[in-house]
């Protein structure tokens, strides 16, 4: 392991992706980060609190992600401190100290518009103040000239915390119909193996640094192979739930457009991603999202089977 990760700073370690990615990388290595010790909302304190933990690497994994909050304006200051005030000055620390800065972005960079899966030198054109954010923070970083790795994903899930699927199993057993949108199509993406392959990916970036002298910063896209719609996400979702014997009330699963469920926030309807130049570059490539999928199921039963109460929750 390179001596980069005795010290890994991890932000937003309290949610879905910080979590796994202090599983991935070992407790006893990182500076877990939640909103107390690192205040994403209150930029301006991030310099000297990086100045006293001193970490070799930093996985910034914090973001606001309540996308249809983040349409209100009195929520605007928020979004762009967490989204994009707090990646510039983690980018300018890291940029001074000589740290590699790891962190991820999102499909809603993009209008969504095609049906092609989208690169990394596509145009961008998102359709709302979370994207606008989390594209400003990405130039962000990107001017700062730092050793940096930009990993776009989409559709983040796992057993743990509030996410589509585990809105989908709690739903199931509640309803006999369920409308789900299906026009927008994407790629579901397990958390713990997103965090393993950014994890790799730092690693050989760091390999290719002491080979060629030269860190290979930038934008990578980085999500589960293939594409589905929610809807189909949901199918799955039920399909594999039955199969590990979940009581689940859902009969029927209609199929809803975009339009039909009016959002604050408008979404893209196109969320594929080209992952090629990760794999070629980086050498770090995800499975198949089916994959994810029943990896997450599995921990998902083992987790509830063995509690009281409601498996739920």
């Amino acid at each position: 392991m390179n001596s980069a990760f005795d010290r890994v700073l991890v932000t937003g370690a309290t949610g879905q992706l910080g979590r796994a990615l202090l599983a991935q990388l070992g407790p006893h290595r990182c500076i877990a980060a939640s909103r107390e010790v690192l205040p994403l909302h209150f930029p301006e304190a991030l310099p000297h609190r990086l100045d006293y933990f001193r970490p070799r690497a930093i996985f910034n994994a914090g973001a606001y992600t309540a996308v249809d909050q983040a349409e209100q304006e009195s929520e605007s200051i928020t979004v762009r401190a967490v989204n994009e005030e707090s990646p510039a000055k983690l980018a300018r620390w890291c940029a001074v100290n000589r740290v590699p800065l790891i962190h991820f972005s999102t499909d809603y960079v993009f209008d969504g518009s095609g049906d092609q899966p989208k690169g990394e030198i596509d145009p961008t054109g998102p359709l709302n103040r979370y994207g606008l954010s989390k594209l400003a923070g990405e130039n962000e970083i990107l001017s700062s000239g730092c050793r940096a790795l930009i990993f776009r994903t989409s559709w983040v899930y796992d057993h743990r915390g509030k996410n589509f699927l585990k809105t989908m199993l709690r739903l199931g057993v509640e309803k006999d119909t369920l409308r789900v949108v299906d026009d927008q199509i994407g790629a579901p993406t397990f958390a713990p193996q997103l965090a393993d392959a950014a994890i790799r990916g730092l690693e050989n970036a760091l390999i290719i640094e002491e080979k060629t002298g030269s860190f290979p910063s930038g934008v990578y896209h980085l999500c589960h192979r293939g594409a589905t719609s929610w809807h189909g996400f949901a199918e799955a979702i039920f399909s594999r739930a039955k199969d590990r014997g979940v009581p689940l009330k859902v009969q029927h699963l209609e199929k809803i457009t975009t339009e039909q469920y009016p959002t604050p926030a408008r979404r893209p309807k196109n969320s594929r991603l080209d992952c090629s130049k990760a794999e070629r570059t980086l050498g770090v490539r995800l499975p198949e999202w089916q994959v994810g999928l029943e990896e997450c199921l599995d921990l998902w039963f083992a987790a509830h089977s063995t509690q009281q109460g409601d498996p739920l929750k």
